[in-house]
């Protein structure tokens, strides 16, 4: 489980940093820019709840991006051949498991390190899109695929509920259920979970196919919400997302973690990049903060695991 201070902490950034912009930019708080920000935020959300699942299983999944892409290039394809918007969303599902379920097999039954295998599923399917499309966008898109087919004073609310219901599922499964306490004794320790009766690589093939179905579902929720699906949509979403997954409090090593945290450090990554624009800062500085702040995670928490560590070994050497 994530340490509680890790929550407290981010919660704390978010509101200093919405401090700072009320004073410099009160605008970013109309009405109009918050729904801006939680409808491209709510995608977000919903595939770093299956990269949680992924990092405290101990791997990591680099081509959510490249996935996010071809889920909904499918969601599009769907929607124009005439399938009502749930079943579009449902075939961008289906994609995205497929694609998730590849990455789950090579690397928990093959065994190749999930870095080195999603960086090459990033680059094989961005680039298979790109032929396959040939760079041109889904246009010309079906208005009963739009705001998936409910008005659209009502979709922000329709976003935050799916998101917020995702995410509680998700938090529950790792609480309450033997399959979240799997994988978090896969992630913490493999020859122990063996031990124990876990299969490690039916774990990790599940989370992975988990985290595919999710991004395929915020990839085909993101399209409807536009006339033209854009065939090379979600360049950088692996960053923003395993920025936000770190941030909250989940190890890179696995093993830790949690869903309430993984939600805070959207809230404050999503926040980032508006307050940036209100602020008149350049908008690039957004990604070198977000690799900043993940650089920070990562060292505050390797900090932590060496205090750990020399914690239990003092009483030995006493």
């Amino acid at each position: 489980m994530m340490p509680k201070g890790r929550e407290i902490s981010v919660a704390a950034a978010i509101l200093a940093l919405l401090a700072v912009v009320a004073v410099i930019a009160p605008r970013y708080f109309s009405r109009e820019n918050l729904i801006d920000v939680l409808l491209a935020n709510a995608p977000v959300l919903i595939v770093a709840i299956g990269m949680t699942l992924v990092m405290i299983s101990g791997e990591i999944d680099i081509s959510v991006g490249s996935v996010f892409a071809i889920a909904g290039v499918m969601a599009g394809i769907a929607a124009k051949w005439g399938f009502p918007a749930p079943l579009a969303a449902l075939a961008a599902c289906i994609a995205g498991a497929l694609l998730g379920a590849l990455n789950g097999w090579v690397a928990g039954y093959l065994r190749i390190p999930s870095i080195v295998a999603t960086l090459a599923a990033m680059i094989a399917w961005r680039d298979g899109l790109r032929w396959a499309t040939q760079g041109a966008w889904i246009d010309r898109l079906p208005a009963r695929f739009q705001w998936m087919g409910l008005p659209q004073s009502f979709y922000p609310v329709f976003m935050l509920l799916a998101a917020a219901g995702i995410a509680a599922g998700a938090a529950s499964l790792l609480k309450n259920f033997p399959a979240g306490r799997a994988i978090y004794a896969t992630g913490s320790n493999q020859e122990a979970a063996r031990l124990a009766a876990i299969d490690a690589r039916a774990v990790k093939f599940w989370v992975f196919t988990s985290l595919g179905a999710l991004t395929g579902l915020a990839a085909a929720l993101n399209s409807a919400r536009f006339s033209q699906i854009p065939s090379n949509t979600g360049l950088g979403l692996e960053l923003k997302v395993i920025a936000a997954v770190v941030v909250g409090g989940t190890a890179v090593t696995g093993g830790a973690g949690g869903i309430p945290g993984t939600v805070l450090g959207v809230a404050l990554l999503g926040a980032i990049g508006p307050a940036l624009t209100f602020a008149g800062v350049n908008a690039y500085w957004e990604n070198a903060l977000q690799g900043a702040i993940i650089l920070a995670a990562v060292v505050i928490d390797a900090a932590r695991a060496r205090l750990k560590s020399g914690e239990h070994l003092a009483p030995a050497n006493a």
